[in-house]
C-alpha cells in the first residue's frame, strides 16, 4: 500500500501562485508515475499533470501548459505542483495519485491504485 497526504492549498487571486505538496508513504518503492488531478463542484475529474518516478519525464494537460510545473524530490518521496497565472477556473480540489504501472493513459484515473485526500485550490477573480 501507499499512503498520499497533499498539502499546500488554499486560497490566492487570480494571477497568483501556489505550491502543492504530494507526500508518499508505504511500498513507495513500487510507485512509477504519480499525478495530479483536480475536480471542481458538479463535473467530472480532470487530469492536470504526471511524472514517471524513474526518468522524471512529465505531461500536462492543454488547460495547463506553461503556468503549472510538476516536480519530484525521490529523496522525500514527494512530488510537487507549482502553479503560476492561477486563473478562477483552476479552482477544484486537487488530488494526488499514485500508481504501480509503468504503462498506461497516464492521464486516465484508471491507471492509479493510490490516491490521497485532497487539497482545495480557490482562485479568486
Amino acid at each position: 500500500q501507499v499512503q498520499l497526504v497533499e498539502s499546500g492549498g488554499g486560497l490566492v487571486q487570480a494571477g497568483g501562485s501556489l505550491k502543492l505538496s504530494c507526500a508518499a508513504s508505504g511500498r513507495t518503492f513500487s510507485i512509477q508515475v504519480m499525478g495530479w488531478f483536480r475536480q471542481a463542484p458538479g463535473k467530472e475529474p480532470e487530469f492536470v499533470a504526471a511524472m514517471y518516478w524513474s526518468d522524471g519525464s512529465s505531461y500536462y494537460a492543454e488547460s495547463v501548459k506553461e503556468r503549472f510545473t510538476i516536480s519530484r524530490d525521490r529523496a522525500k518521496n514527494t512530488v510537487y505542483l507549482q502553479m503560476n497565472s492561477l486563473k478562477p477556473e483552476d479552482t477544484a480540489v486537487y488530488y494526488c495519485a499514485a500508481s504501480p504501472k509503468s504503462k498506461g493513459s497516464w492521464y486516465r484515473t484508471g491507471l492509479y491504485d493510490y490516491w490521497g485526500l485532497g487539497t482545495q485550490v480557490t482562485v479568486s477573480a
